[in-house]
């Protein structure tokens, strides 16, 4: 038994290594991952399917809470087996066929995930505040067998045509079926650990979205990851930890479900640990979700950190017990040290609990994570790779560079995608043949741990939403008045950053900025529209080989503020 010394990183790093050494509950080995080498757990599962056949052990203990619902282990279960018992027999849906789900969050987009990984099949996440073109470009790529909708997105589905997939409502169909093939049970799917999973699109850096397609493998891992964080927090207080035991941890959910943070991160671990989720429905709101931390007892909040910067702003946090805290991990966007700082300072719980990360849709989880710990040691970084990823800083050339250098943050791990689906040249320009990530993102390693120092492709990132200036150049580029523009990303107080755009009309033709608003309204989710506007007739700015010139709006204003 370990007796906690002075030092509480010594501490951590003894009960690190009993955890993950030879013999211990979560001990990491060196196995094959497609072809390459590299430090897996040994006690891990092969199928995602087999967490949904566990979860019944949980029984009547509470697995998806809102405003008006509590769905036990148990109830979840035996709906999701049902569904997918009504997806294989009445839609022929098996192993490796897309199942997609058009959907805000709701318990039924929880179900239908479930029922899709019962069978081994595909489940294609699509962001609900997609523009139709869009929809369309993330069916026509997926091409799933079966679509699910919910009532405000069911007018976009009907326009997909007679080619499109089986679209069902998840108001109507969904419970419907449920209840048709109640008490059935579709066999086990006979899937290896690296066959596909997940379908998760990224924003498009040069047109289209890009598929990140996940494995068995990648769900699983960061399943476990997340089981070794409840040893280690289990521990640390002093507990017995127990694998096969339920957790009384309680997430709150408020990111999006087709995101990594909601999906990957809480929704999966959390029905393989017993621990509860409780789903923030519709918009953010701060005072609303104060009351949820507070009635439910959250323990748990994966947040962006726009929603965190919103709390800075509530002059009565004091009115509302938030003491159930125990882990407030900041994640989907980068965070300036001085907001991480407040957070620290004012929020009652920040102190003990902030925790800040660095992830990537590509990589199914975080890539590094800084304890409270490290953000009062170490601020300005996101803290040291997590267990299993390997991390190394490279040159343009792809050489290794030393501590103290900066270059291209590229990462090997058994949480890296397969790839980008149906798009090869792509998966080649993003990953080695031995499986390094190339991140697109810079950074440097100072004391072990990481500093970012730019982003990839000058990526907006708005609320946890990942915005490419060239998707938006794109499409505002097709509008007749439009003779080039350029988007960029300004620091936003609220958002993370906001779109602006600076728009170079042709000679002789007029437009206003709300025109132009609203032709990209009608063509892209509206976070990617940009708020801010300059409308100019002259060219913008080029470098010897005539591409335009991209400065980010603190050096040369494009805006016009």
């Amino acid at each position: 038994m370990l007796t906690v010394p002075p030092d509480p990183q010594r501490f951590v790093d003894q009960l690190i290594s009993r955890l993950t050494g030879r013999g211990g509950m979560f001990e990491i080995v060196m196995s094959d991952v497609l072809g390459t080498e590299m430090p897996v757990m040994r006690n891990r599962d092969r199928a995602v399917a087999d967490l949904l056949e566990r979860s019944q052990a949980w029984g009547d203990r509470e697995y998806l809470v809102t405003t008006t619902r509590r769905i036990s282990f148990a109830e979840h279960a035996r709906e999701a087996y049902a569904l997918a018992a009504a997806l294989q027999q009445r839609y022929g849906v098996g192993v490796g066929d897309r199942v997609a789900i058009l959907s805000a969050n709701r318990p039924e987009w929880v179900t239908a995930f479930w029922a899709t990984q019962a069978l081994g099949a595909i489940t294609v996440g699509l962001n609900a505040w997609w523009a139709q073109p869009e929809l369309e470009f993330g069916i026509r790529n997926s091409a799933p067998r079966v679509l699910f909708v919910d009532e405000q997105r069911a007018e976009s589905a009907a326009g997909l045509g007679p080619d499109g997939p089986v679209v069902l409502t998840l108001e109507e169909d969904l419970p419907r079926l449920i209840a048709e093939f109640d008490g059935s049970r579709p066999p086990a799917p006979q899937v290896d650990e690296d066959d596909p999973a997940v379908l998760f699109y990224t924003s498009g850096t040069s047109g289209d979205p890009k598929g990140a397609l996940h494995s068995q493998r990648n769900l699983l891992a960061v399943t476990d990851y997340h089981r070794f964080l409840d040893a280690i927090t289990a521990t640390w207080s002093g507990e017995v930890y127990e694998r096969d035991a339920p957790c009384d941890a309680r997430h709150l959910l408020t990111s999006p479900v087709c995101h990594i943070t909601s999906l990957h991160n809480t929704i999966v671990p959390v029905l393989a640990t017993g621990s509860t989720i409780v789903m923030n429905q519709g918009w953010f709101g701060v005072h609303p979700v104060l009351e949820i931390i507070e009635n439910e007892q959250i323990t748990h909040w994966n947040a962006v950190p726009s929603m965190a910067a919103r709390m800075l702003e509530v002059d009565d946090l004091d009115r509302y017990d938030l003491s159930s805290l125990v882990r407030f991990t900041l994640s989907s966007e980068p965070t300036t040290p001085e907001v991480k700082q407040q957070l620290r300072e004012r929020l009652p719980f920040g102190r003990f609990t902030v925790v800040d990360s660095y992830s990537m849709t590509e990589c199914s989880t975080s890539i590094a994570v800084a304890s409270a710990q490290e953000l009062e040691q170490y601020p300005g970084t996101v803290g040291p790779p997590i267990i299993t990823v390997s991390m190394e800083i490279r040159d343009e050339h792809g050489g290794w560079l030393p501590d103290g250098q900066a270059g291209e943050v590229c990462v090997r791990s058994p949480f890296v995608m397969l790839g980008y689906w149906r798009d090869d040249a792509a998966t080649a320009a993003a990953i080695t043949p031995d499986r390094w990530l190339r991140t697109g993102d810079f950074g440097v390693i100072e004391n072990g741990r990481l500093r970012l120092l730019g982003r990839r492709s000058d990526l907006i990132e708005q609320n946890g939403e990942d915005i490419y200036p060239s998707e938006v150049e794109r499409v505002l580029g097709a509008h007749p008045a439009v003779r080039e523009c350029l988007v960029s990303g300004e620091p936003h107080p609220e958002w993370g950053e906001e779109v602006c755009a600076v728009v170079v009309l042709v000679p002789g033709v007029e437009a206003t900025k709300e025109e132009l608003t609203a032709y990209l309204a009608d063509r892209l989710a509206y976070f990617k529209v940009p708020t801010r506007w300059r409308l100019t007739r002259e060219m913008l700015p080029r470098n010897t080989t005539g591409k335009i010139v991209r400065r980010r709006p603190s050096e040369d204003d494009p805006t016009g503020r």
